[in-house]
């Protein structure tokens, strides 16, 4: 009985160092971050989520989009998600400061949606696709959720409003391996909110071999009454509703998608070095910038 006391204090002590390594440490050191701001305090990230962004984030995770897509950039010694561009620096805690809960993730089925309301289109995300179905489609990727695209040259010259609606395109180091999509044409601008609608809705329209499952449930198909609508999905194919029919989505797939949109960690933070852009490779039939002797 004489060992019982140390024994006891052993296992107390080493549980005790354990909980004070793991969580009274990291709570410590991250647990009361605050976002970060410039001088004039104009300047914030991260924004708190509004209320239609946090009922997304339930619908997210209710339906499994948790178990085969992740929320971490990984940093460029631990993995090659830079080099994917699915981000220009690894997460950092800042980023999560005001998500609860955080949707980190631990598989990959499809690409990391870390930043993927960064790459949705700056101007008329919303604009219906102009032109004509392309009659060859071009092979999509075997992969889950596409990622950054590298559209296709149509066959013609496209139409200054086609031009207007297109997805600006990646550099060649994008695809590093892994054979993105690309944009089609007759499908909303890539990453647009019209595009993920399209997506959730019929994922194989997109990506013919993607394992993502198709979420219309969250859609309804109604008579048009009146006009059709203006939020009512951009379908082709055998996923056109029929004649005097739309497929509208409801409110939960509008905050799914407003979720998506709001995931962006492109935001350059003081504790995290972001990737340098590549610097321009300069001609060796460049002038030289130096003066030249006077005669």
């Amino acid at each position: 009985m004489k060992g019982l006391a140390p024994l006891f204090l052993g296992i107390f002590g080493t549980l005790a160092f354990s909980w004070v390594g793991l969580t009274v440490i990291p709570n410590w050191q991250i647990g009361h971050l605050n976002p970060q701001t410039d001088e004039e305090g104009t300047d914030i990230y991260p924004m708190p989520q509004s209320g239609m962004v946090a009922r997304g984030g339930r619908v997210y995770a209710a339906n499994g989009c948790i178990y085969c897509h992740s929320q971490q950039v990984r940093a460029d010694y631990a993995a090659a998600d830079i080099e994917r561009k699915w981000g220009d620096r690894r997460s950092a805690p800042r980023d999560y400061i005001f998500e609860r809960p955080v949707f980190l993730g631990k598989m990959r089925m499809g690409q990391d949606l870390s930043n993927i309301g960064a790459r949705a289109p700056t101007e008329q995300e919303n604009a219906p696709p102009t032109g004509a179905a392309s009659p060859a489609a071009s092979p999509a990727a075997p992969s889950g959720a596409p990622a950054r695209p590298g559209p296709k040259a149509p066959p013609t010259s496209p139409s200054p409003a086609a031009a207007a609606n297109a997805t600006p395109a990646a550099s060649p180091s994008s695809a590093a391996g892994v054979p993105w999509p690309v944009q089609t044409s007759g499908e909303p601008p890539m990453y647009s909110a019209a595009w993920h609608h399209v997506h959730l809705y019929s994922p194989r329209s997109i990506n013919v071999d993607s394992d993502m499952p198709s979420y219309r449930f969250l859609y309804q198909t109604r008579r048009i009454t009146d006009a059709a609508s203006v939020d009512a999905l951009q379908l082709t194919g055998s996923d056109a509703p029929p004649k005097g029919w739309e497929v509208v989505p409801t409110f939960d797939a509008e905050c799914l998608v407003a979720y998506l949109m709001s995931l962006n960690q492109s935001h350059p933070l003081k504790e995290v070095r972001s990737a340098a852009p590549a610097a321009p490779a300069q001609s060796p039939a460049a002038p030289s910038t130096s003066p030249a002797p006077a005669k």
